[in-house]
């Protein structure tokens, strides 16, 4: 398949840029690779706060002295009102759990459209709490719940009411309070759907705005109540945080296997948020010269990115390699960067193909964006997409097959008879309607697999497609179809993704070693995450929002400047 471009007419001396081919984008472990940007949804939602200077309140406040109890903040945006009601409750230490199986929890909250009266809060308490045990209705928006770090809480709330500040080392190793397990939107458990949010919410019509807002005002939360808290305890001696120190804590999140199925499951949108990124990457390459501003801040940039490595704390072995690895990768260039003289990009793209690791590879892909933020933050507006994969029965069966061989060609390349080739199988957990993997050797249930295997799936038809054209050349699809009736899902997805330039992971989901890291990191990712720290290979936490803006920075002067955060330095007492 050629390589993508697009037409650029406001680019100079350039009628369309290029983009890099699916072949080499769409491969699972480059996929894996990817670093939050200045695309990331995070990253694009707090530009919106602060550029149009939203207005949060908080009209209830009613928390113990342990910190247990109800608050509620109102939200104003620019032509809207929303609440965030959030509910703390105490959790025994044999009950805190981050897995799905979890029945409570320290912290559970809602966004909510409008004001909210006593009653509708009085409603909220006796379901937000269940979380998916609970029933809601369309004014709720987003459902989440957290639990807090057992390592860092009970000692930054020490620190803090002995008038001192908690230790740069303790957060850097862990970047936040409260970690969440769970972000429910889009009309699950009966909230607003997707629909109704992107027609009448505008604030929160890009993907997952309203479920990164939630994430947003919990990390704020969650250094509120610490301050709190340290106040009731020692009201001569507490201190607020220093806000250095207070905007480098994040949030944290834990991410299991029930993400991985989003991405082969929404194909048309995965490929248009891959698209923004690409075309954004090849504007950049396209624009020349690099100007003086750019050449200066670009070293900055990797060291920026050294040290936040350097930070970044995981116990898992292969993390560990990889980030070693990146960090490698960055030493290197640094030390090129002292020896050239950059009249473009291309000459970094082509040492970076040459030298550096995928992960490497793409980091340096995403200082590039931060170098460029004219060609590539206007860009945020366009990663929506209402998805539509249309039967075309109409269709030849021959061009269907022809579609086939020019855009899955690296389906029917993949030898699913050799060993381990399927021996993964994805199926949804009927306890907790959660996906999960499962092993044709050892497990039973592989006939209620979800159809995740594209590449299986794909050749398949392909197979059956060849042997009906031998009977009939000039049939069309629906002729086929209603020989061959299970093959109408795949056929949709092949039509429908025939117009796209990116989408199709380039993958066999279904062997012995395949990795769904690499699937979580990728749409983490997109939502702008950091610091991965795999807890096996089907789930991981990660820190969001570190570094970003606080609620009382809002109206002040903004630098949108907090790609890669770093420690603050501390002077020791």
């Amino acid at each position: 398949m050629s390589t993508p471009s697009i037409m650029e007419p406001g680019l100079p001396q350039a009628a369309s840029v290029h983009m890099r081919p699916a072949g080499q984008v769409m491969d699972l472990e480059r996929l894996g690779s990817l670093h939050q940007s200045r695309l990331s949804f995070m990253r694009s939602l707090v530009r919106r706060i602060m550029r149009e200077r939203w207005q949060i309140e908080t009209p209830r406040f009613e928390l113990d002295a342990d910190g247990y109890g109800t608050v509620i903040y109102r939200i104003r945006t620019r032509g809207d009102l929303f609440s965030f009601v959030l509910f703390s409750q105490y959790l025994a230490p044999e009950k805190r759990n981050d897995r799905v199986i979890a029945s409570e929890w320290d912290l559970t909250m809602a966004l909510c459209e409008g004001e909210v009266d006593d009653a509708y809060v009085d409603y909220l308490r006796r379901n937000v709490p269940l979380q998916e045990a609970g029933r809601l209705d369309a004014k709720v928006m987003v459902l989440s719940r957290a639990n807090r770090s057992v390592r860092n809480f009970d000692s930054v709330v020490d620190a803090l009411s002995r008038g001192q500040q908690p230790e740069v080392a303790q957060i850097a190793r862990v970047g936040y309070l409260y970690r969440t397990t769970a972000v429910y939107g889009s009309g699950k458990l009966g909230m607003a759907d997707w629909e109704k949010i992107r027609h009448k919410h505008p604030d929160f019509a890009r993907p997952f705005a309203a479920e990164m807002f939630t994430c947003f005002m919990l990390r704020n939360f969650s250094l509120q109540q610490a301050e709190y808290i340290a106040r009731q305890r020692a009201p001569a001696t507490a201190v607020p945080f220093e806000p250095a120190l207070k905007r480098y804590f994040g949030i944290g999140n834990s991410t299991g296997l029930g993400m991985a199925p989003y991405l082969i499951n929404h194909p048309q949108l995965i490929s248009r948020w891959i698209e923004m990124r690409e075309l954004a990457l090849a504007r950049i390459f396209a624009s020349s010269p690099v100007v003086d501003a750019q050449l200066t801040r670009l070293p900055q940039l990797v060291a920026r990115a050294i040290r936040h490595i350097e930070e970044t704390f995981t116990e898992d072995e292969w993390q560990t390699g990889n980030n070693q690895r990146v960090l490698a990768d960055l030493l290197a260039l640094r030390g090129w960067l002292c020896e050239v003289s950059l009249e473009s990009w291309q000459p970094l793209q082509d040492w970076a193909l040459q030298h550096a690791s995928l992960q490497g590879q793409e980091l340096i892909n995403c200082i590039l964006l931060e170098l460029h933020p004219e060609l590539v933050d206007e860009l945020e507006d366009r990663f929506a997409l209402p998805e539509q994969l249309e039967l075309r029965p109409e269709m030849p069966v021959r061009e269907l097959k022809a579609l086939i061989e020019e855009h899955y060609d690296w389906a029917l390349a993949i030898d699913f008879a050799a060993d381990g080739a399927q021996e993964t199988f994805w199926y949804r957990s009927e306890e907790k309607q959660e996906p999960r993997l499962g092993n044709c050797d050892l497990d039973e249930g592989r006939d209620k697999q979800m159809p995740l295997g594209v590449g299986f799936l794909v050749q398949e038809c392909h197979r059956q497609l060849c042997t009906y054209l031998e009977q009939h050349p000039e049939h069309k699809v629906a002729r086929f179809l209603l020989s061959h009736p299970e093959q109408r899902g795949i056929v949709r997805r092949i039509q429908g993704m025939a117009t796209t330039h990116y989408g199709e992971i380039r993958a066999n989901l279904l062997d012995r070693d395949v990795l769904p890291m690499h699937l979580l990191r990728c749409k983490l990712s997109f939502f702008g995450v950091s610091k991965f720290d795999p807890r096996s290979r089907l789930w991981v936490r990660n820190t969001m929002f570190q570094g970003a803006p606080l609620l009382e920075d809002i109206g002040q002067p903004f630098d949108d400047d907090w790609f890669l955060p770093l420690a603050p330095t501390q002077e020791k007492p």
